[in-house]
């Protein structure tokens, strides 16, 4: 059983990996040069500290998970972490249902991914 962890454990460093890389694509897909330009200067540059903030978090659960496993699973703090990712992720999908105004496919898409994200990091806390 502890392969499955380790396997769910190799998943969630990857998933997060990809997500980081997304997050540094944000000022150009989402064109923030021009729209974050509506915004007010204190309000724009919380926009794009928080993206970064999220892009090293990203970056940190990566790490955690890819290059750290044993001790993520056979710790209490590597326990603790697993699950405090896990909330991260379920609140993730919460969010989008709640907070994000567009019901559109895409946006039910990303339900999906952040609820596997959830699922993904609450697999090895079972095992």
């Amino acid at each position: 059983m502890r392969e499955v962890a380790e396997v769910s454990l190799l998943v969630g460093g990857i998933y997060n990996l990809v997500f980081a890389i997304f997050h540094l694509f944000f000022w150009k897909v989402f064109n923030w040069k021009k729209d974050l330009a509506s915004l007010t200067p204190a309000n724009r540059s919380i926009m794009q500290i928080l993206n970064l903030c999220l892009i090293f978090m990203f970056g940190a659960m990566s790490y955690v998970s890819l290059m750290l496993p044993d001790q993520m699973l056979t710790t209490s703090l590597g326990k603790n972490l697993l699950v405090a990712f896990a909330l991260f992720w379920f609140l993730r999908m919460l969010e989008q249902i709640v907070v994000f105004e567009e019901k559109s496919r895409l946006s039910a898409v990303f339900t999906l991914i952040f609820l596997a994200g959830g699922f993904i990091y609450l697999v090895p806390v079972l095992y």
